[in-house]
């Protein structure tokens, strides 16, 4: 893997000057529209171990929405459902289905952000707006990106409040434990037929961002399907976008799956970040959490030849890995461990990853095979493999 290495350092010497116009300081918040603001809150408490953080709706004088914050470490969710019918957000919904709408930025000059970004051809979503309460104020502006999804660039540094204006504490008497979750290590987007290169340029262009890694159908393939993808990352490495397009095989990829059923590129998972991949897991299948199918007993017998020099360095026992189907991959600079939750709507869309990586910065490349095989089987039961 040491041409990994290799593009990592030459995205240090491209950011030198890139970083200048959209420096990016880590994802704000991510925002859901969803069927059931309420429900989904419930759900993302019980099953995930996320805390009630904020609320705005009818009660803060908001008249065509309701939205809750969640938190769990670094991590904030917005999930936010429409109050009326002739609504955005419930057209999105109805196209859709639950789903990421929103990828917010962490900025320190909004205003700059989206001047930037607007003039190096980003759509806009939301000009520069000021909004302000008794702790202070912020700058958001918006930004279209693939499909109907929005880069938010959010800055708070003259705010002092827990949240944004506008919303108030969330106060509730039901909060499970957290289940380890840490933070955002990577968000992966779906796009269709050949929007992959585009896709990327645009980052590219207008974002700054850099193409460090890339797969294409030869790498990831399995006797029925196969996709490509290429990783998208800022200057300092905080913001990481994999792009996933389908590829030509002998029936129906997962990535064609997502767009039919999602009618549209969109977010396909967000990977959280653990310390104890273990224990999380354990927790989050013990909360009713489904995760894929395990790859056989090939895949574990063949983990030391996989990890190779970091065998000596893995704390974690393989048997247990195995009982609960985590997969294990190495490059150069360390090894990660990973699983898959299946899809957590009813659509075959939104699904999330749990990674703990201990020095690796590949994405599993080596697990590639075993996870898309699982993957296939899920689609099998559904009938769209």
């Amino acid at each position: 893997m040491k041409e990994i290495k290799n593009v990592e350092y030459g995205l240090e010497k491209i950011f030198e000057g890139a970083q200048d116009f959209l420096p990016l300081l880590g994802t704000d918040y991510v925002e859901f529209y969803v069927g059931n603001a309420k429900q989904s809150a419930h759900y993302y408490k019980t099953a995930f171990g996320f805390q009630s953080y904020a609320y705005a709706g009818l009660e803060t004088g908001l008249k065509d929405r309701v939205s809750y914050v969640l938190k769990q470490d670094k991590i904030r969710l917005i999930l936010t459902t429409a109050l009326v019918s002739d609504s955005p957000i419930g057209e999105h919904v109805k196209k859709h289905g639950d789903g990421v709408k929103v990828i917010a930025l962490w900025v320190e000059d909004a205003r700059k952000s989206w001047e930037e970004t607007t003039k190096r051809g980003a759509k806009s979503f939301m000009e520069p707006m000021v909004e302000k309460d008794e702790h202070g104020e912020t700058v958001r502006a918006g930004i279209y990106t693939y499909g109907e999804t929005v880069h938010m660039f959010v800055e708070r540094k003259n705010y002092k409040g827990a949240f944004l204006p506008g919303f108030v504490e969330w106060k509730s008497d039901y909060n499970p434990s957290p289940v380890g979750l840490k933070f955002i290590d990577h968000m992966v987007g779906n796009v269709g037929w050949n929007q992959m290169n585009e896709t990327v340029k645009w980052y590219e262009d207008v974002m700054g961002f850099v193409n460090f890694l890339s797969f294409d159908d030869k790498q990831i393939t399995t006797e029925y399907s196969a996709l490509m993808s290429k990783v998208m990352s800022n200057g300092n490495g905080r913001i990481k976008f994999p792009i996933n397009e389908p590829a030509e095989g002998k029936k129906k990829s997962q990535i064609e799956e997502y767009i039919d059923f999602y009618e549209g590129a969109g977010v396909q998972h967000l990977a959280l970040a653990t310390d104890d991949i273990i224990a999380t897991v354990s927790e989050l299948k013990a909360r009713g959490i489904d995760f894929l199918p395990p790859p056989p007993q090939a895949y574990y017998d063949d983990i030391p030849n996989r990890l190779g020099v970091h065998m000596k360095m893995m704390k974690e026992d393989i048997k247990e890995l195995q009982k609960l189907s985590i997969l294990v991959d190495a490059d150069e600079e360390g090894y990660l461990l990973q699983i898959f939750t299946k899809p957590v709507e009813d659509r075959p869309t939104l699904f999330y990853e749990i990674i703990q990586r201990m020095g690796a910065k590949g994405f599993g490349a080596g697990n590639f095979k075993a996870l898309f095989e699982s993957i296939e089987r899920e689609q099998a039961k559904r009938g769209t493999l």
